[in-house]
């Protein structure tokens, strides 16, 4: 029965990512962990498959209305997928399973990748849960150097948590490239697509996977994406995002509790 839960949800992380251009992997994780039993490192690799694939679905009806920027994605995308191969090859193995301990707690690799993740929801929670209208800049300029940086430090987030990091992806987008929101949301997808089947990818080498699992999840979430992209004009996109931030407050709240043991 949860399993079923399980499927309806990917079709949600579908639903998201064509409506918000970003938001997917949040709830990835925690179905994969939570509802298909799966560890936090290889629920990691399953959401970069999962994310990946169904960005790239999306992001292919925003480059036919010319909403993708592929100059912008590349010169983002390279640094970035350059930190996520670094992370999910060296850093990530390189992690012992118990991290560290005291006579008190005791700090253990999943606690460590699912505090991180948590952590970074509640932070994404706040901008959207202020119902603040879509990110503008007057900034005009291409700011390549920025662009990198940016682009290697959230491919290192992706590369240690499995989350895309759309709602970092955009608004960096909108101050440092000077693209207008729209385009910042499809050239996300093609970003997120980009940087997540390449960490994917490293995974593979060295990770025995689920195929049927992970193709039918991907699946769903497909038809999710299809549903969010037809359906992305005619929803509030203030009161879409403040939902989804409460949604988000309350998932990033939930994992804190049930991996440090206050829900048992």
């Amino acid at each position: 029965m949860l399993e079923i839960f399980g499927y309806v949800a990917a079709v949600f992380v579908g639903v998201v990512l064509g409506l918000l251009g970003g938001g997917g992997s949040i709830l990835a994780i925690p179905i994969l962990v939570y509802m298909f039993r799966i560890e936090p490192v290889l629920a990691s690799a399953y959401s970069l498959f999962i994310v990946g694939i169904t960005s790239l679905f999306g992001a292919i009806p925003k480059y036919r209305e010319q909403l993708v920027s592929v100059r912008t994605g590349l010169v983002f995308g390279i640094p970035s997928i350059a930190a996520i191969f670094f992370t999910r090859n060296v850093v990530v193995p390189a992690i012992p399973d118990m991290v560290w301990q005291t006579s008190s707690f005791t700090l253990t690799k999943r606690l460590l990748i699912l505090g991180v993740f948590a952590v970074l929801m509640l932070f994404a929670s706040i901008p959207m849960i202020r119902g603040k209208r879509e990110v503008t800049s007057e900034n005009r300029k291409f700011r390549t150097f920025l662009v990198m940086v940016e682009g290697t430090l959230i491919g290192f987030l992706t590369g240690f948590v499995g989350a895309g990091g759309g709602f970092l992806i955009i608004p960096a987008l909108v101050f440092l490239t000077g693209l207008q929101f729209k385009a910042a949301v499809g050239t996300s997808l093609f970003i997120i697509a980009t940087n997540s089947l390449v960490g994917f990818l490293g995974d593979v080498l060295h990770t025995p996977i689920n195929w049927a699992l992970l193709l039918s999840l991907t699946a769903v979430a497909v038809v999710g994406i299809i549903i969010g992209h037809r359906y992305s004009r005619k929803v509030s996109q203030i009161r879409l995002r403040m939902a989804f931030g409460w949604l988000t407050l309350v998932t990033g709240l939930f994992i804190l509790f049930k991996e440090t043991g206050f829900l048992g």
